[in-house]
């Protein structure tokens, strides 16, 4: 009897020495997760202010810029990419549609010297401006979670642990091809 009990508190001491390590890991991966899925959220949240910011600034300059219709075809093109995309993979990916669109129409509206003294036009450029900078603070400060998460899932031994329970590592977010030249206008 007294051996069957030092069996029983011998597995007990070894299920608690594996099993505390293992919960305090998937504890710590699930933190450092949660942590990169609230700062995604706070990057679409800026998105999404710049989705909205888009259509009125278009509609104020659309009068004036009928020649520029393509600009306005890629910012059509890029909202429908958004909306269409169902991971956070294509959330990116558009994103980065949105984002040359974007950089394009405020080069675009730059050049007409006309709108840029309109006040509508200049307080929705101001506003844009405004959630470009949110949106680049809000993409560096997910990319250093992703960092931080991506880094735990892929050291040992908390690899092992993430394996087993599914946590797989995060996409960064990356400038789309393209982003280093700057936006051509052309008023031919």
């Amino acid at each position: 009897m007294k051996n069957s009990w030092k069996v029983i508190i011998g597995i007990a001491v070894v299920l608690l020495i594996i099993g505390i390590p293992f919960v305090s890991t998937y504890n710590s991966l699930n933190k450092k997760e949660n942590a990169v899925d609230a700062q995604w959220a706070n990057v679409e949240s800026k998105l999404q202010r710049r989705y909205d910011l888009i259509p009125n600034l278009v509609n104020a300059v659309k009068g004036d810029m009928k020649q520029e219709k393509e600009v306005f075809g890629q910012i059509a093109d890029a909202r429908a990419a958004v909306s269409k995309a169902s991971s956070q993979s294509e959330q990116i990916k558009a994103a980065g549609q949105m984002d040359q669109a974007v950089t394009r129409l405020i080069a675009t509206v730059e050049n007409y010297p006309d709108l840029k003294s309109s006040a509508n036009v200049t307080r929705l450029m101001d506003e844009l401006s405004g959630t470009e900078n949110r949106i680049s603070v809000e993409r560096d400060k997910y990319n250093t979670e992703v960092q931080a998460y991506n880094t735990k899932v892929k050291s040992a031994p908390t690899s092992f642990v993430a394996g087993m329970l599914g946590f797989d590592t995060k996409p960064y977010f990356k400038a789309v091809e393209g982003a280093d030249k700057a936006p051509e206008v052309n008023f031919d």
